[in-house]
């Protein structure tokens, strides 16, 4: 029997889009809530397992992993795109890798959740109503203000017409920036220097990797005007993590919104959980009923589809 481990289910919930018992007859399947310590209690956890299925962007599916799990056959993730999985590795061990479908517009969502939440102290004046004050701070309105978009893609599409919406004015600079697309969506082509120095709100819509890695450090906090918020939506390692702190803790800019970190879970102790202005959320990006609905259906689909020889959806290099 084919012995399948569901990785990264944080919440506990694969058993409410996977019917589990049903295939407990062909699969001898585990599922892991809790993320692994270190890569020695992965190897060692996941050591008799043949599929892996994993989410996306949780446990680094590494070459270390990858060499040191001899029996692994499968390794299916959510999406069509996983940067921690190393598919080199995978490739020279003959190991097939799949994705799943993936709907975007939840990030574009919850990035406007953030903005707005931002703009409108919703953290502190939430907390406020707990302690019984009431209307404490000043908002801010978005019409007429400057968003700036690092990278135009999918998702950077999509917050852009919202801008458009609420009457904002919408600048984007990327390496790869579409002008068709920027004009288009009416979104004005800007050099990195001007849209870190004249934007209101920055959010960051580009992939992850070392093209972008430390695209935000102190030096472009500096550029930014006091009175600006970023917002992060995208990967942690864009935006260097201490260098936010310190322009957070120091209002070298007004505020931050972010979803995704250097290290996730983001440990305990760590500083981001105690700077005042600084609106953070656990990555809830691709997190809805919806996208895991595709996910666990489509990961199933594609175990299916890999031991009866015929494997769908491949991801390759």
């Amino acid at each position: 029997m084919l012995k399948v481990a569901i990785l990264d289910d944080y919440q506990n919930v694969s058993q409410e889009f996977v019917n589990l018992k049903k295939l407990s007859g062909k699969y001898e399947i585990k599922v892991f809530s809790e993320p692994f310590k270190d890569e020695d209690e992965a190897l060692e956890q996941l050591n008799e397992y043949e599929a892996l299925l994993v989410m996306r962007e949780r446990t680094k599916i590494n070459s270390t992993l990858i060499n040191g799990l001899k029996n692994l056959k499968y390794i299916i993730t959510s999406g069509m795109r996983n940067k921690a999985i190393d598919l080199n590795a995978a490739k020279k061990r003959n190991i097939i890798v799949t994705g799943t479908d993936i709907n975007t517009n939840p990030t574009s969502e919850l990035t406007w959740a953030l903005i707005l939440g931002l703009a409108r102290n919703l953290k502190i004046e939430i907390d406020n109503m707990y302690q019984g004050y009431w209307q404490t701070t000043l908002g801010l309105e978005l019409k007429g203000k400057i968003l700036g978009l690092i990278g135009l893609g999918r998702v950077g599409s999509q917050v852009a017409k919202i801008a458009k919406a609420f009457g904002m004015q919408v600048m984007a600079w990327s390496e790869n920036l579409d002008l068709n697309k920027c004009t288009e969506l009416e979104v004005l082509p800007s050099a990195k220097d001007d849209l870190i120095k004249n934007s209101d709100f920055i959010s960051i819509h580009v992939q992850g990797g070392e093209r972008y890695k430390n695209c935000i450090t102190i030096k472009e906090f500096e550029k930014m005007k006091k009175t600006s918020f970023i917002i992060n939506t995208s990967r942690g390692p864009i935006v260097n993590e201490d260098d936010l702190i310190i322009a957070l803790s120091t209002n070298i800019i007004a505020g931050a919104g972010i979803d995704v970190y250097e290290k996730e879970p983001l440990p305990e102790g760590h500083k981001l959980r105690f700077v005042q202005n600084a609106l953070i959320l656990p990555h809830l990006g691709y997190v809805t009923a919806e996208n895991y609905s595709i996910f666990y259906t489509q990961m199933i689909e594609n175990l299916e589809a890999c031991v009866e020889g015929k494997p769908i959806r491949l991801i390759k290099n």
